[in-house]
């Protein structure tokens, strides 16, 4: 004889110890994310906070809290500096030629050391120290290097019978010199990025395309530079990010001169800061420097990247 009913659990009591499950699990969740919510808090969001404060006072950083009120006016005085409205524009033209220089190198190389050649490993670890050296490493060699006397690269020149310039005092050059040292530095970690991506790809899908009759290029056009799409954007990113908010690189081998000609946003808020004593003004530029990147990121995100995390979560949902 079958047996009905309600099946055995789904009494009145099933409710309460669903829900007793459900808050010692939110009770593990927030024990564990509150250490990195504090950190988070103390180191991210309270500077945030402080430099916002800061930023609407006329302030030395001595004597205490600020007392100064000014309201926008350093932010007023800020747009009306031509040397920060010079920030931007160098800002732009180092994100400008990354994009059009360093990172189409960065895939160049990354898609031949992918073929087959002796060597390889160490020419992928080649291209890929520079990035390990620190930047203050970076700017004192290339410091050396670039010295209108002594420096390897006039001393090249002048084998050749040519003057060499004045690589880091040339108003008219600076700024192209340090992009050189920015691509020697930095092109490295985009190649293996692009390196790893490609490793990604499944032979099959080129082979397939050898058989249909496609040569290499259109093998790369058509299948290999799709599927390296969510690796190039995030590589773009990365790119733009760390071109706005460029600091060490500039500081060790100009200080922003000569006459503030490869002065960044970064070097302005130092100089402001801890130099001239003005943290009010310095704490205005890093608003901007934060906002800039803020709506970068977020605008990225939303209309370029939301297609790979969009993917993602799909993926992730699936599997669950």
């Amino acid at each position: 004889m079958t047996r009905t009913g309600p099946p055995r659990g789904a009494g009145p009591a099933a409710a309460p110890s669903a829900r007793r499950r459900r808050f010692r699990l939110l009770g593990t969740i927030t024990l564990f994310l509150l250490p990195a919510l504090v950190l988070f808090a103390l180191l991210v969001l309270a500077p945030i906070a402080v430099a916002v404060y800061t930023s609407a006072f006329k302030w030395n950083g001595l004597g205490g809290l600020p007392r100064n009120f000014v309201g926008l006016d350093n932010f007023t005085r800020m747009f009306g500096d031509e040397v920060f409205v010079g920030d931007l524009r160098r800002g732009a033209l180092l994100i400008a030629l990354s994009l059009v220089i360093q990172l189409p190198l960065a895939l160049a190389i990354a898609m031949l050391l992918n073929q087959r050649m002796r060597g390889r490993a160490v020419y992928r670890l080649l291209f890929f120290a520079p990035y390990v050296l620190s930047e203050v490493i970076t700017g004192v060699l290339f410091t050396m290097i670039f010295s209108p006397d002594a420096g390897l690269a006039n001393q090249i020149l002048g084998l050749a019978g040519i003057d060499g310039p004045q690589w880091l005092a040339d108003p008219s050059l600076v700024m192209m010199t340090l992009f050189l040292v920015m691509t020697w530095k930095y092109f490295g970690f985009h190649m293996i990025l692009y390196l790893a991506g490609r490793q990604g790809i499944p032979k099959e899908l080129g082979e397939a395309a050898a058989i249909d009759g496609a040569g290499p290029w259109k093998r790369f056009r058509y299948v290999t530079l799709p599927l390296l799409g969510p690796t190039i954007r995030v590589s773009v990113f990365l790119s733009v990010i760390g071109a706005i908010q460029l600091f060490d690189l500039v500081w060790v081998l100009t200080a922003g001169g000569p006459i503030h000609s490869s002065e960044t946003m970064a070097v302005t808020m130092f100089q402001f800061g801890f130099k001239r004593s003005q943290i009010g003004y310095a704490s205005a530029v890093s608003v901007v420097m934060f906002v800039i990147s803020l709506v970068f990121a977020l605008g990225y995100q939303r209309f370029v990247l939301r297609r790979d995390t969009e993917g993602a979560i799909t993926t992730m949902r699936a599997q669950r």
